[in-house]
């Protein structure tokens, strides 16, 4: 899934591409049966990752997304996310950027609302 300004979602079990730039994951559990060597990461950014209460109740229940953005948002802008925010602003300003997740229905995922906030905030 590609974005503007650089920065884009992709799913972590993807293979790496060169346009990838900076590979940050975004979740805050480890991708199951993926080596660390395999994912080629930048950067493991759990601050940014809903917290477990919210990605429970969401669930990927499509019917569930525009609130799950919404709550997901509003913990975007507490302390600890915002300075991670800050890191990924500024890893998007030095060049490309990909977030990745292990998420199936990357559209629809807490990666694709990250990279919204990200483009806003540049």
């Amino acid at each position: 899934m590609s974005t503007a300004d650089g920065i884009r979602v992709r799913r972590v079990y993807e293979a790496p591409e060169p346009a990838d730039g900076a590979r940050v994951l975004v979740d805050r559990l480890w991708p199951r049966g993926l080596s660390k060597e395999e994912a080629r990461l930048t950067e493991w950014c759990k601050d940014v990752a809903p917290s477990t209460e919210l990605r429970r109740w969401y669930g990927h229940q499509e019917e569930r997304f525009d609130r799950f953005a919404e709550r997901y948002r509003a913990e975007l802008a507490q302390e600890d996310a915002q300075q991670a925010l800050e890191r990924l602003r500024a890893r998007a300003d030095e060049g490309p950027l990909t977030l990745l997740t292990a998420v199936k229905d990357v559209p629809s995922s807490h990666a694709a609302v990250l990279a919204e906030v990200l483009q806003e905030g540049s």
